[in-house]
């Protein structure tokens, strides 16, 4: 399995490619989709679905536009079902780039372990930065995709609508900081990490 990071938009949020025998999850397509479509295309590989950390503005900016090009589904926490297409709550609203919207997710996704398409994973619900924030744990591959619950140095903001500090710490402590120390953080913004290190170097934690 590979885990491609893919920087996109004015503020650099993660887009990530799960891609495994040429098949890939696509996971916060935040921005610049006719360059996310590029790649995946010069690859030869066949996304199935689009997964979501949470639906702010900088993370769901090219969902339609990678969902229609490829007609694969959308999937996100029940929390955020309608926040795709309403820019005071993805926070669009708040910022000087202009609102953004999508269409309805195809699917909520559920909370646990998941079979898509040959991809295994689990769904641990991780709020606080945003009342439906997901991260996306593979257990045999070790590594979480923590979208912007937590961060290498950093924790995720709270002052959007939703956000609790108390209920993202907790979120941490109970859903990332209890997976192994060797595991690899993927956020969604910045370089990768790992729980360890976090544990030992994050000074929010």
């Amino acid at each position: 399995m590979n885990v491609e990071q893919l920087p996109l938009g004015p503020l650099g949020t993660n887009c990530y490619i799960i891609e495994q025998e040429k098949k890939a999850l696509i996971i916060d397509p935040g921005s610049e989709g006719e360059k996310l479509i590029r790649m995946i295309e010069r690859r030869e590989i066949s996304p199935v679905a689009i997964l979501l950390t949470h639906a702010h503005f900088d993370h769901i900016g090219a969902v339609d536009e990678v969902r229609d090009h490829f007609s694969i589904p959308v999937y996100v926490h029940k929390e955020e079902e309608d926040w795709l297409g309403k820019p005071e709550l993805n926070g669009s609203k708040f910022f000087q780039m202009g609102q953004v919207t999508a269409r309805d997710a195809d699917h909520l996704i559920e909370l646990g372990t998941i079979n898509m398409d040959g991809f295994t994973f689990e769904v641990r619900h991780t709020p606080g930065h945003s009342p439906g924030s997901v991260s996306f744990w593979f257990k045999e591959q070790s590594f979480v995709i923590a979208g912007d619950t937590l961060f290498q140095g950093g924790i995720g903001r709270t002052d959007l609508p939703g956000g609790d500090m108390k209920t993202l710490q907790e979120s941490i402590e109970d859903q990332l900081l209890s997976l192994g120390d060797d595991t690899k953080v993927y956020p969604g913004h910045g370089g990768r990490t790992t729980v360890g290190e976090e544990k030992v170097m994050n000074p929010f934690l």
